[in-house]
């Protein structure tokens, strides 16, 4: 693996890791034990083959600057390339506002809880921050790759730091409180498969990793590809996991309720009850993750933001290009796609909607249908694919495309 294909490891790591990962212990708090060992077990082969397959189908164009919506079109057509485009779109596009909501509340809970003073003004706050995060992405997709590169190795660092350093304050109440009753485990982690998919999600700059290793690698590029893409996802799964663990060897039911209903991450509610702490070496460190843990949070969803903002464009712009019939340059497409996403985000940030009702109702689902549906689809109706027939594995990415569906579905009418 070249300095570059690592670059790519740590670009779809940074992609992945952000407001999913810092909410998924949220939605597990309440799951258990049992969904959380059934999660371990099925987070890899669902994020990875779910993702190579998305990765395949961006490979199989024979043009090697082609991405994910040139690809769609090709394929499907000019109608149905729309209607893909737009469900890729609708897939990311949400999670751009659920980072710029997810920011907003760690800075404005920093500042109440940390910093003692009166909430600031949410509609003044939201526009500096988006801002900022706009401003940034502005400089384009190569600057992007290295700013998420350089802050990965540190944000690792730390997230391992922090789950470590809650070890001391562990309890057996995860394990005395097990109750084996497969019915409702079972639900459990069906209800947790949205939340878990967008935690896992590196769709967006999957269609960017696509055209690097098509035009780098020619006909390696699948081997190279998914070389990247698993070397990725062993990444995130270890530690993820580790991550939502600690949490929950150390919270309670009532907290993880809590941080929901307050509508911010876990790190931010690390932060909040930190005091509380009574192991001496946590107790040590408290006034470090009191001020430590909110700013992580906000570069976790930062640099996540960054990533998805690359796939949001790439919908947009051809959408904006679908639109005008190709009247609209690809430099004003871009410059409209920017003043676009920083006028939803910041009335978005503003308004303040539940983040895990946007996963579980809106991002989770539509996710399950670019990132499981589209592909299998695509392998067994076109030629160009349909070498990478597996009847188990794609059985496998099936199924939990549709449970994840369904998933929502159920939330949305029933919860």
């Amino acid at each position: 693996m070249s300095k570059n294909d690592f670059l790519w490891v740590l670009s779809l790591y940074g992609t992945a890791i952000g407001a999913g990962v810092l909410f998924l212990p949220i939605k597990t708090g309440a799951g258990g034990l049992i969904p959380l060992i059934m999660m371990l077990v099925l987070a890899f082969p669902i994020t990875f083959f779910a993702h190579r397959a998305l990765c395949r189908f961006v490979l199989s164009s024979s043009v090697s600057s082609d991405d994910i919506t040139a690809v769609a079109q090709e394929y499907f057509g000019k109608a149905g390339g729309m209607v893909i485009t737009l469900l890729y779109f609708c897939a990311i596009f949400p999670i751009l506002l659920i980072y710029s909501v997810g920011i907003t509340n760690t800075l404005e809970s920093f500042i109440i809880h940390q910093m003692d003073l009166q909430s600031p003004n949410r509609l003044l706050l939201a526009f500096i921050l988006v801002g900022i995060l706009v401003l940034i992405v502005s400089f384009g997709q190569e600057f992007i790759v290295r700013v998420m590169s350089t802050l990965v190795f540190p944000f690792i660092i730390v997230l391992m730091l922090i789950a470590i350093s809650l070890i001391p304050e562990w309890n057996l109440n995860l394990f005395n409180n097990v109750d084996f009753s497969w019915h409702q485990d079972l639900k459990k982690l069906w209800l947790m498969l949205p939340v878990m998919v967008f935690a896992f999600n590196h769709s967006p700059i999957i269609s960017s990793l696509a055209v690097y290793t098509k035009e780098k690698y020619g006909d390696m590029a699948d081997q190279k590809s998914s070389r990247i893409i698993g070397a990725s996802n062993v990444l995130m799964i270890v530690s993820v996991m580790f991550f939502v663990f600690s949490f929950m060897m150390c919270l309670s039911y009532d907290d993880f309720i809590t941080a929901q209903d307050q509508n911010i991450s876990i790190l931010s509610l690390l932060a909040n009850i930190a005091g509380r702490f009574q192991n001496p070496i946590v107790k040590a460190i408290a006034p470090i993750l009191v001020y430590a843990a909110p700013l992580i949070a906000f570069i976790a969803m930062g640099k996540s933001f960054f990533g998805h903002y690359l796939g949001a464009q790439e919908g947009f712009n051809r959408i904006l290009f679908q639109i005008s019939s190709g009247k609209i340059p690809l430099k004003t497409a871009k410059k409209i796609t920017i003043v676009f996403t920083f006028i939803v985000s910041w009335l978005v940030a503003y308004a303040n909607p539940q983040i895990l009702n946007i996963i579980d109702n809106i991002v989770g689902p539509v996710l399950a249908i670019i990132l499981f549906i589209m592909p299998l689809y695509a392998i067994y109706r076109f030629d160009a694919l349909r070498k990478y027939k597996r009847p188990l594995e794609n059985l496998f990415i099936l199924i939990f495309g549709l449970l994840t569906i369904s998933a929502a579905v159920y939330s949305i009418f029933y919860s």
